[in-house]
Protein backbone atom coordinates (compact mmCIF):
# COMPACT_ATOMS: atom_id res chain seq x y z
CA UNK A 1 0.00 0.00 0.00
CA UNK A 2 1.30 3.96 -0.99
CA UNK A 3 1.42 6.27 1.59
CA UNK A 4 1.07 9.83 0.86
CA UNK A 5 3.92 11.16 3.08
CA UNK A 6 5.80 14.39 4.05
CA UNK A 7 9.16 15.49 3.93
CA UNK A 8 9.94 14.62 7.92
CA UNK A 9 8.01 11.28 7.36
CA UNK A 10 10.26 10.53 4.31
CA UNK A 11 13.50 10.99 5.91
CA UNK A 12 11.86 8.95 9.19
CA UNK A 13 10.99 5.52 6.28
CA UNK A 14 14.25 5.92 4.52
CA UNK A 15 16.36 5.74 7.87
CA UNK A 16 15.18 2.54 9.03
CA UNK A 17 17.20 1.20 6.34
CA UNK A 18 14.67 -1.01 4.62
CA UNK A 19 14.48 -0.29 0.38
CA UNK A 20 11.75 2.66 -0.46
CA UNK A 21 10.59 3.26 -3.76
CA UNK A 22 9.19 7.01 -3.90
CA UNK A 23 7.39 8.95 -6.31
CA UNK A 24 7.63 13.06 -6.19
CA UNK A 25 5.20 14.47 -7.98
CA UNK A 26 2.08 16.67 -8.37
CA UNK A 27 -1.66 16.60 -8.73
CA UNK A 28 -1.32 19.29 -11.91
CA UNK A 29 0.84 16.52 -13.21
CA UNK A 30 -0.43 14.61 -16.41
CA UNK A 31 1.91 12.11 -16.23
CA UNK A 32 2.18 12.07 -12.49
CA UNK A 33 -1.64 10.65 -13.09
CA UNK A 34 -0.94 8.36 -15.06
CA UNK A 35 1.91 6.65 -12.93
CA UNK A 36 -0.42 6.54 -9.91
CA UNK A 37 -2.15 3.13 -11.15
CA UNK A 38 1.06 1.90 -11.76
CA UNK A 39 3.12 2.71 -8.73
CA UNK A 40 0.08 1.26 -6.33
CA UNK A 41 -0.30 -1.76 -9.05
CA UNK A 42 3.89 -2.42 -8.50
CA UNK A 43 4.25 -1.70 -4.78
CA UNK A 44 1.37 -4.67 -4.14
CA UNK A 45 3.90 -6.89 -5.71
CA UNK A 46 6.59 -6.16 -3.12
CA UNK A 47 4.14 -5.57 0.08
CA UNK A 48 6.32 -7.04 3.10
CA UNK A 49 9.78 -5.93 1.28
CA UNK A 50 9.89 -2.35 -0.10
CA UNK A 51 7.74 0.39 1.39
CA UNK A 52 6.37 2.50 -1.39
CA UNK A 53 5.66 6.53 -0.50
CA UNK A 54 4.69 9.39 -2.49
CA UNK A 55 5.69 12.91 -1.85
CA UNK A 56 3.51 16.27 -3.12
CA UNK A 57 6.35 18.56 -4.63
CA UNK A 58 4.36 21.58 -4.13
CA UNK A 59 3.49 20.78 -0.60
CA UNK A 60 6.52 18.91 0.16
CA UNK A 61 9.25 21.66 -1.27
CA UNK A 62 12.00 21.00 1.47
CA UNK A 63 12.22 16.85 0.15
CA UNK A 64 12.10 18.30 -3.66
CA UNK A 65 15.13 20.89 -2.56
CA UNK A 66 17.37 17.85 -0.73
CA UNK A 67 16.67 15.58 -3.64
CA UNK A 68 16.90 18.05 -6.78
CA UNK A 69 13.78 17.16 -7.98
CA UNK A 70 13.26 19.15 -11.26
CA UNK A 71 10.91 16.90 -13.41
CA UNK A 72 8.02 15.19 -12.11
CA UNK A 73 7.03 12.12 -11.76
CA UNK A 74 10.21 11.37 -10.27
CA UNK A 75 10.85 7.99 -8.61
CA UNK A 76 13.47 7.46 -6.15
CA UNK A 77 14.92 4.09 -4.58
CA UNK A 78 16.57 4.30 -1.36
CA UNK A 79 17.98 1.03 -0.12
CA UNK A 80 19.80 0.88 3.75
CA UNK A 81 19.12 4.45 4.03
CA UNK A 82 21.08 5.63 0.96
CA UNK A 83 19.68 7.05 -2.47
CA UNK A 84 20.63 3.98 -4.68
CA UNK A 85 18.72 4.85 -8.48
CA UNK A 86 16.83 7.50 -10.24
CA UNK A 87 14.02 7.76 -12.78
CA UNK A 88 12.09 10.38 -14.38
CA UNK A 89 9.17 10.41 -16.22
CA UNK A 90 6.21 8.03 -16.79
CA UNK A 91 7.28 4.39 -17.19
CA UNK A 92 4.86 1.14 -17.36
CA UNK A 93 4.86 -1.37 -14.74
CA UNK A 94 7.36 -3.95 -16.01
CA UNK A 95 9.61 -1.34 -16.90
CA UNK A 96 8.89 0.12 -12.70
CA UNK A 97 9.08 -3.59 -11.44
CA UNK A 98 12.31 -3.94 -13.36
CA UNK A 99 13.20 -0.67 -11.24
CA UNK A 100 12.86 -1.89 -8.30
CA UNK A 101 13.63 -5.80 -8.52
CA UNK A 102 17.46 -4.53 -10.47
CA UNK A 103 18.06 -2.17 -7.01
CA UNK A 104 16.98 -4.23 -4.25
Amino acid sequence: MVKHVTSEQLEQVIAKGTPVVCDFWASWCGPCRMLAPVFEEVSAKYEGQVEFVKVNVDEEESASIKYGISSIPCVLMFNGGALVARHVGFVPAPTLDSFVKNNL
